[in-house]
C-alpha cells in the first residue's frame, strides 16, 4: 500500500462569539459542513451545490466523566488536507486516490474538559469523528451516549432496514440485519421503536440523494444505529441492553485519549457518488499485516438447497466435484459436519478437495451464551484458548477459511468477538466470512483476511419465505444502492433450480429468470462468493451459463453506477482488469426498455445474456454504437449482463 498524506494547519483565533460559524468544504467546493455553538449545544449542517441537505443537527457526547452535549463553549479550530492512496482488492475499486479537507474543531464544557470533533470532506463525502483526550488524572470513560443526529428537509422520503428486536427470531439470535425495507417511505413512517440499521439512504426530490453509515468500528467501541424518526430528528443510537441476553454494556468503553468511529455522509445529486463511494474504507487503516497472500474466488455450498441432510461424506463430494466442473475455487462445508462427518473424516473430505484443485471453508457456531443457537461445532469460536485449539486442526488439516454465524448483537463485547476472530484466524492463515452478523464497517481494509459478511436478508430466506421470493427482485434493486455500497455482501446467490429444494420438481418456485440470476453474480459484490448451483445444475442448465460462471471473477478493479432506481431497478458496471461487466435487474411489473450509457463499450461487438418475454434467458452478440450508447430491454423479473 502506498500512502501519502499532506498537513497544513493554522488555528482560526479561539476569541469569538459562540453564534460564530466554522466550515470547510470538499475539494471541489460543492459539498460544505458548517458547525458552530448555538445555545451551548454543538450543532452541524450540510449544504450541497447551495442546497440544505442537513439543516442544523445536534453533535455531542454524553460519558460517566462528563456531559459533551450541553453548555459548550468554543475553543479553537485547524484544517488540513488530507491525501492518501491505497489498493484494496476486496472492495469496489481495487486502487483508490482519498482527498479530502479537514476541519478539527476543539470545544470544552461546563466543567472545562476538552474535546474534539473531525470532519474530513471529500468530494461528496463527509466523515466526522468525537477526539477524546485524558481530563487530568481521568484516563478512561464510558460513552452512555451520543447526540449525533441527523435533520433533513420534511419532504425527504427514506429508504430503511429496520433494527430486529434484540432475543428475537430464530433461537433468540436477532438482531442480524436480515430485515426488509420500505421504499421512498416519508420520514414520519419512519417509527421503529428499534431504530434502523446503517446504512440507511434519503433522498431529497431532485436536490439529492443522501447514504447514511459508520465505519472503523473495532473491539474498542460499540456499533452503533439510527433512531426512528422523532422530533424531526433522527439520532445515533447505541445497542439495546437487551441484546447478548442483556449482558454487557450498551455505551462504549475507552481509554483516553480516544477516538469514536467515524460517522459517514455521502451526497450526490444521482446515485452515482452513493454506488461508488470509498469513503468506508478511505478513513480507516489496516490494524495487522496479513500472515500470507489470501485467494479470492467462488465456491459451492450445499446447505442453502439441500439443507442440513446433506451433511454427509457423499453429498459433500458431490458439490466438491460441482466446485471442480465449474473451476470454482471454494467449497463451504455447512453446519452438523462435525457430528455428521467428523473430525478425521473431514481431514479425507479435504485432501480429496484438494485433489480436484478446490479448498475448503467450514462453518461454525460463534455462539457459547449470547443465544439459543444449537448447530454445531458449538464452544469453538467464542473462547480464545477454544479458538485456537481448533484454529491449530483447522490449520494442520488445510482448511482455508470459516464461516462464523449467530453472533448476539452490536454491543462492544461482540465487536471484540468479531476482531479476535478475525486476529486468531490470521496467525491461522484463515479467512473469515461472518453469518447472521453485523454490518461490516471498513473491515475489509481492516483486517486483510476477513472476506465477508451477510448482514442482509440473504438468500437463505429464498428457501424459507414466500415473501421474500415475491420480493427477490425488489431487494436486488436496492442492494447497489444501500447495504452492498458501505461493504461486502455475502448473499449466497445464483441460484439455477427452477424449484429451490433437492428435487427441483416442485416446491419454492424461483421467480426470478436465470438472466436475472447470472446478473446478481456482478451486482452484489463480495470478495469471495459461495453460489447457490446444485450438481444438477451441470446437465439441466443450459451450457452458456455455466460458462459464464465458470469465468466470472470476483473482485472488482472499478466500479461504476449506470443507471437505476432503488426498488425499481438497477444497473452497474465493473471492471476486472481489463474486462467489463454490466448487469442489470428489473423490479417492476412490466418490461423496462433502457438507453444506457455505456463509454466503457463504445464501439465494442459484444456478449449479452438476457431473456425473451417468455422467461427463457439467451446469449448473443450485440455492437455498442461510437458513442456508447446500447438500448435495451430487461423483462420484469429478469435481468441481463453484457460483456467484452
Amino acid at each position: 500500500m502506498k500512502k501519502l498524506i499532506i498537513l497544513c494547519c493554522f488555528i482560526i483565533s479561539s476569541a469569538v462569539s459562540s453564534q460564530n460559524t466554522m466550515s470547510v468544504s470538499s475539494p471541489d467546493g460543492n459539498l460544505v459542513v458548517n458547525v458552530l455553538v448555538k445555545n451551548g449545544k454543538l450543532v452541524y449542517s450540510v449544504i450541497y451545490k447551495g442546497g440544505i441537505v442537513l439543516e442544523d443537527s445536534p453533535l455531542g457526547l454524553i460519558t460517566n466523566a462528563g456531559d459533551f452535549s450541553t453548555n459548550m463553549i468554543f475553543e479553537n479550530s485547524s484544517v488540513a488536507k488530507v491525501q492518501e492512496e491505497y489498493t484494496q482488492t476486496k472492495i469496489k475499486q481495487s486502487k483508490v486516490s482519498y482527498n479530502a479537507n479537514t476541519l478539527n474543531c476543539s470545544f470544552t464544557n461546563a466543567q472545562k474538559q476538552k474535546t474534539a470533533i473531525l470532519f474530513q470532506v471529500s468530494n461528496n463525502n463527509i466523515a466526522f469523528r468525537y477526539e477524546l483526550p485524558a481530563w487530568g488524572d481521568t484516563k478512561a470513560c464510558v460513552v452512555t451516549e451520543e447526540t449525533t443526529g441527523y435533520k433533513f428537509p420534511s419532504t425527504t422520503t427514506t429508504f430503511l432496514s429496520p433494527m430486529m428486536s434484540a432475543m428475537t427470531g430464530f433461537a433468540r439470535t436477532a438482531p442480524s440485519y436480515e430485515s426488509g425495507y420500505e421504499a421512498d417511505a416519508p420520514l414520519d413512517k419512519n417509527t421503529s421503536s428499534d431504530g434502523y440499521v446503517f446504512p440507511g439512504l434519503f433522498h431529497l426530490g431532485n436536490k439529492a440523494w443522501v447514504l447514511l453509515s459508520e465505519t472503523g468500528v473495532s473491539s474498542l467501541y460499540t456499533a452503533s444505529h439510527l433512531s426512528g424518526y422523532k422530533d424531526g430528528l433522527y439520532t445515533v443510537e447505541y445497542p439495546n441492553p437487551k441484546q447478548n441476553n442483556g449482558f454487557g454494556s450498551s455505551g462504549a468503553q475507552i481509554s483516553l485519549p480516544g477516538v469514536t468511529p467515524w460517522r459517514t455522509i455521502t451526497v450526490g445529486e444521482t446515485l452515482k457518488p452513493i454506488v461508488e463511494t470509498t469513503i468506508p474504507f478511505d478513513v480507516v487503516k489496516p490494524l495487522y499485516k496479513p500472515s500470507q497472500d489470501y485467494k479470492m474466488g467462488r465456491g459451492s455450498w450445499s446447505w442453502i438447497v439441500w439443507q442440513d441432510n446433506s451433511m454427509n461424506y457423499e453429498d459433500q463430494v458431490k458439490y466438491i466435484d460441482l466446485a471442480a466442473a465449474m473451476n470454482f475455487e471454494y467449497i463451504l462445508i455447512d453446519a452438523w459436519w462435525d457430528e455428521r462427518i467428523g473430525y478425521e473424516k473431514m481431514k479425507e473430505l479435504i485432501k480429496y478437495a484438494k485433489s480436484k484443485n478446490v479448498e475448503v471453508f467450514l462453518w461454525y457456531n460463534s455462539n457459547g451464551a449470547v443465544n439459543d443457537a444449537f448447530m454445531t461445532p458449538l464452544n469453538k469460536m467464542n473462547t480464545a484458548i477454544a479458538r485456537k485449539n481448533e484454529m491449530k486442526w483447522l490449520k494442520e488439516a488445510g482448511v482455508k477459511g470459516l464461516k462464523v454465524d449467530f453472533f448476539g448483537g452490536d454491543k462492544q463485547e461482540t465487536m471484540k468477538l468479531y476482531e479476535d476472530i478475525l486476529s486468531d484466524a490470521n496467525d491461522y492463515g484463515l479467512m473469515i466470512i461472518f453469518h447472521g452478523a453485523t454490518l461490516p464497517r471498513g473491515w475489509e481494509k481492516m483486517y486483510p483476511n476477513y472476506v465477508g459478511s451477510e448482514a442482509v436478508l440473504a438468500s437463505e430466506m429464498l428457501i424459507f419465505s414466500q415473501d421474500v421470493r415475491d420480493k427477490e427482485s425488489y431487494f436486488a434493486a436496492l442492494h447497489p444502492f444501500i447495504r452492498n455500497a458501505v461493504g461486502s455482501m455475502e448473499f449466497g446467490g445464483v441460484l439455477l433450480n427452477k424449484y429451490l429444494n433437492k428435487g427441483n420438481a416442485k416446491g419454492q418456485l424461483r421467480l426470478t429468470t436465470d438472466a436475472f440470476q447470472l446478473a446478481t453474480s456482478v451486482l452484489f459484490q463480495n470478495p469471495i462468493q459461495m453460489f447457490g448451483l446444485t450438481p444438477n445444475n451441470l446437465t439441466d442448465v443450459p451450457a452458456f451459463e455455466l460458462d459464464f460462471l465458470k469465468k466470472i471473477p470476483t473482485t472488482w478493479d472499478e466500479t461504476v453506477f449506470i443507471d437505476g432506481y432503488p426498488g425499481k431497478y438497477s444497473v452497474i458496471a465493473r471492471r476486472h482488469e481489463q474486462k467489463w461487466y454490466v448487469a442489470g435487474v428489473n423490479a417492476e411489473k412490466v418490461a423496462k426498455k433502457l438507453k444506457l450509457n455505456l463509454p466503457m463499450l463504445a464501439g465494442q461487438t459484444i456478449t449479452m445474456y438476457n431473456d425473451k418475454d417468455t422467461k427463457e434467458t439467451y446469449t448473443t452478440s450485440v455492437k455498442v454504437s461510437k458513442n456508447g450508447e446500447l438500448s435495451i430491454t430487461i423483462q420484469p423479473n429478469g435481468g441481463f449482463v453484457l460483456t467484452n
